[in-house]
């Protein structure tokens, strides 16, 4: 809701932290959270996407943002669930038709009351642990209040992580739902991997087919499906005037989705370019999202790391499902059947006869991928 120089020097900080160049000196540590959810999840089996995404995000955000290691398992289960308290709220509002009535209202407040409490208390371990090179170090410097700060760090956190999680979940359903492009993304994955196994960034740079899967997805499930503008001064569009204080709703699920655009606009394409002005998945302009080089590195990650390590064995539901239209457009339930891709590992010279076993592979060294466990076939 800033305007004129303090919306420019608050802007200025989070474009320091948060610029795509800038975040890439935090791959490994992204890359590692990746894995670990990765783990987590095939020794489950299957999962439901969106269950897991949303706290992927948010440690990606305080990574970028804060530094490593500043946000518990418990914190990140109070704000996730505290954001999905006062998001199911506010999709009430907009679409409710039948006031909720007094005591409706009453369980509102106290749900809100005990979010917003959940959400502080979140915030203020965050400062307490945030490293002196992090983006709320330099929100200090500019002088920012107590109470500013906290909201600075409040945005970032519920801006940062709630819309791409649940992008993240729909990049792992078209996945699961084109086991071919999975395979594909595999072996781009493979030519990203230095020596030691982990993604060098110059190579995600250049990592074509896992950048267009996230465009498309953000083309068809855009993380803020709608956003607002106020005009500032008189001006016309379309033919018609609008004057100064009318609120303008600007639709990107509507635009990205539109004939006249796209051709075969609700079909899931990796041969689309994006050059159009019709694509606004984080807005445009002043008021774009400052975070949308954080979002599309790691819904690229997601995508390298995932494919490299695993298979999606399930059924997904084709076609998609329809996603529930709330803050941003969350996908139904669903489950996605996993297990760890195989390959075999590299021989050493002189050992042409050793028994050649499948082992586990994950997001490390070529061929094998470090560390390559030998699993033994019955």
């Amino acid at each position: 809701m800033l305007h004129g120089d303090e919306h420019k020097r608050r802007r200025a900080v989070l474009h320091k932290h948060m610029a795509k160049g800038n975040v890439e000196r935090f791959l490994p540590q992204m890359c590692a959270e990746i894995r670990a959810v990765g783990a987590k999840l095939a020794r489950r089996g299957s999962f439901d996407p969106h269950s897991y995404t949303a706290a992927l995000a948010l440690r990606t955000i305080c990574i970028a943002v804060f530094g490593t290691q500043v946000i518990s398992a418990g914190d990140e289960e109070a704000l996730v669930q505290a954001v999905g308290m006062i998001e199911d709220d506010l999709a009430d509002d907009m679409f409710r038709v039948v006031p909720v009535g007094p005591i409706g209202w009453l369980r509102r407040k106290r749900r809100r009351t005990f979010a917003k409490f959940a959400m502080s208390t979140v915030v203020e371990r965050l400062r307490d642990k945030a490293r002196t090179s992090s983006a709320l170090k330099d929100f200090e410097i500019l002088g920012l209040s107590d109470q500013d700060l906290h909201d600075e760090i409040l945005t970032l956190l519920l801006a940062g992580h709630h819309t791409t999680g649940t992008t993240a979940a729909w990049v792992l359903y078209h996945m699961a739902a084109d086991p071919a492009l999975m395979d594909a993304i595999a072996a781009e994955a493979d030519e990203c991997l230095d020596d030691s196994g982990e993604l060098r960034a110059d190579a995600v740079r250049r990592a074509e087919l896992s950048a267009t899967l996230v465009r498309e997805v953000c083309r068809l499930y855009p993380g803020a499906w709608w956003f607002s503008r106020e005009v500032m001064q008189p001006v016309t569009i379309g033919g018609r005037e609008l004057k100064r204080g009318t609120s303008l709703l600007i639709c990107p699920w509507q635009l990205q989705r539109d004939p006249r655009y796209w051709e075969s606009p609700d079909k899931f394409l990796m041969t689309r370019r994006y050059t159009t002005d019709a694509y606004v998945p984080f807005g445009a302009g002043p008021r774009a999202c400052a975070g949308m080089g954080v979002a599309m590195l790691e819904l690229q990650l997601l995508a390298l790391e995932m494919a490299a390590a695993y298979r999606f064995t399930g059924v997904a539901p084709n076609p998609a499902p329809w996603p529930k239209a709330s803050v941003t457009l969350i996908p139904p339930p669903m489950q996605i059947e996993i297990e760890l891709r195989q390959a075999r590992p590299r021989q050493p010279q002189g050992f042409e006869e050793v028994l050649e076993l499948p082992v586990l592979r994950r997001a490390g060294a070529r061929g094998g991928r470090t560390p390559a466990l030998p699993v033994m076939n019955k």
